[in-house]
């Protein structure tokens, strides 16, 4: 594991809500939402508003951003979502999650909860100057975010369909040359 569990599931959640603007749109209606929040397994305040969807479709922009930029740029980035939100970083304990940081009220919007989450596991990232984890993907016809967690940094493609069209697209390419 390069980062803790907390680190990598903030990193892998805020990337999956970057890549769902990509089309087709992944985050459109409120039962979106609601299985992203279960996936992810945040806790707090969820109202199931179509309010609620447009503040965190609101922040996919901001996180694909961040998550492109530069090193020196994320961190400009990282200390203005951690101020918009009002962190107040400390540890917490629930369900089956050992203690992690929390840097915002349970109750404070679900938005503000994504920003400063990802803010926080951004540091983590910075820190430890890995901002090459992050990559858009290979795919000519896909500008997903990747975020590369394996040792190696192999990861090359936002997704397994990525992956298997470039593949197959590959793979029809050399049997085009070989009957040439």
């Amino acid at each position: 594991m390069i980062f803790t569990h907390d680190t990598e599931a903030s990193l892998l959640a805020a990337v999956e809500l970057a890549n769902s603007e990509l089309d087709p749109d992944t985050m459109s209606t409120v039962e979106d939402l609601d299985s992203y929040f279960e996936r992810w397994v945040y806790t707090g305040s969820h109202t199931h508003t179509r309010a609620e969807l447009d503040a965190v479709r609101a922040l996919r922009s901001t996180l694909r951003a961040l998550f492109t930029s530069s090193r020196d740029d994320a961190v400009a980035t990282v200390n203005r979502m951690l101020a918009e939100g009002g962190a107040v970083p400390q540890l917490v304990r629930h369900g089956d999650i050992d203690w992690h940081i929390h840097a915002v009220s349970p109750d404070a919007p679900l938005d503000t909860r994504i920003l400063v989450e990802t803010a926080m596991a951004m540091i983590d990232v910075i820190r430890a100057d890995e901002m090459s984890r992050f990559s858009v993907c290979a795919d000519a016809d896909c500008d997903g975010v990747v975020l590369d967690l394996s040792r190696n940094r192999s990861r090359k493609f936002c997704s397994t369909a990525c992956g298997n069209r470039s593949a197959v697209a590959a793979y029809r390419s050399r049997q085009r040359e070989s009957v040439n």
